[in-house]
């Protein structure tokens, strides 16, 4: 029997942690067809079947779950040689991979992510959206900016400063205030986009649900920058980060900002990757890019 190999298990984990060749060639970046041929020399070459095939889906068995523990445990070991081999990268160059929310890439981001390419062209950042903090043992990320008031203790960086909210309307609209008002008349008197229904997960969801009645609701949002959209039409009043001001004269600002719905920014990154010096130089020039960014919006710090 020739010798397995780390690509066989890999596509194993795949197709356990998926639970079907579709989901398996997803996870991996290939096709369909490529997964379901390595799957079918791998149970050759081994003469066992790792596979129950069910209409649902693929169902891993004894031999087949014992082969995918192997697999996560190797994975983990491949992931920290990467992780320090990249660690010990002295160059300014090569590819950095970062997640953040959609918000923070309208409104924070833009300028201080120009600055930094023009500044070093040797580094290809690459931004994907995520609103959870991913896996940075498996490099999914090289560096996460999140809003959050706590984050993983395995993970190193530092608070840049504080996203604070307030309430904002449209510029204009004749039925909505267009001046400072007290918190209690806001919430009291006029209509409001508000989040998720039933999530309090969220400082701000948490806030809403204590201050705003169902009945003052005239429509829900999930995510903040559709808020801003939304909130330009001048249907209601909408609840947002102070640093959107800058940029969006459309919208004029009906409340003081609301220290209690505040949460503290974080620039994280793995601690294997903190030495690399693309990595090094985006958390020192980005972060204090934004640091300046947070300090400067109402209510920021």
């Amino acid at each position: 029997m020739s010798a397995l190999a780390w690509d066989d298990l890999r596509y194993v984990l795949a197709i356990a942690e998926g639970g079907s060749l579709t989901a398996a060639a997803q996870l991996l970046g290939v096709r369909h067809s490529t997964v379901l041929r390595r799957l079918d020399a791998l149970e050759a070459q081994l003469g066992a079947r790792l596979f129950e095939r069910h209409r649902q889906g693929y169902a891993a068995t004894e031999a087949g779950e014992w082969a995918a523990a192997q697999a996560r445990e190797i994975r983990a070991g491949v992931d920290e040689v990467e992780r320090r081999i990249v660690g010990r990268d002295l160059q300014l160059s090569g590819v950095l991979r970062l997640s953040t929310a959609f918000v923070a890439m309208l409104y924070l981001l833009p300028e201080p992510l120009a600055a930094f390419r023009r500044q070093h062209p040797g580094i290809e950042v690459e931004v994907s959206e995520n609103s959870e903090l991913v896996d940075m043992s498996r490099r999914t990320a090289d560096v996460a900016l999140r809003m959050a008031r706590e984050v993983p203790q395995h993970l190193v960086g530092r608070q840049l400063g504080r996203m604070t909210m307030r309430v904002y309307a449209q510029r204009g609209a004749a039925h909505l205030p267009q001046s400072i008002q007290p918190i209690e008349r806001l919430c009291r008197d006029y209509p409001w986009f508000a989040f998720d229904k039933d999530s309090r997960s969220r400082f701000y969801d948490r806030w809403m649900h204590e201050n705003i009645l169902p009945q003052q609701v005239v429509m829900r949002i999930d995510l903040l920058h559709p808020v801003v959209a939304m909130a330009r039409t001048g249907l209601a009043l909408a609840l947002l980060p102070t640093f959107i001001e800058a940029t969006e004269p459309d919208l004029v600002p009906v409340s003081e900002p609301l220290r209690e719905v505040s949460t503290p920014v974080w620039m994280l990154t793995h601690p294997d990757l903190r030495q690399t010096a693309r990595v090094r130089a985006f958390l020192q020039e980005v972060g204090v890019a934004i640091s300046a960014r947070l300090a400067a919006a109402p209510g920021g710090e």
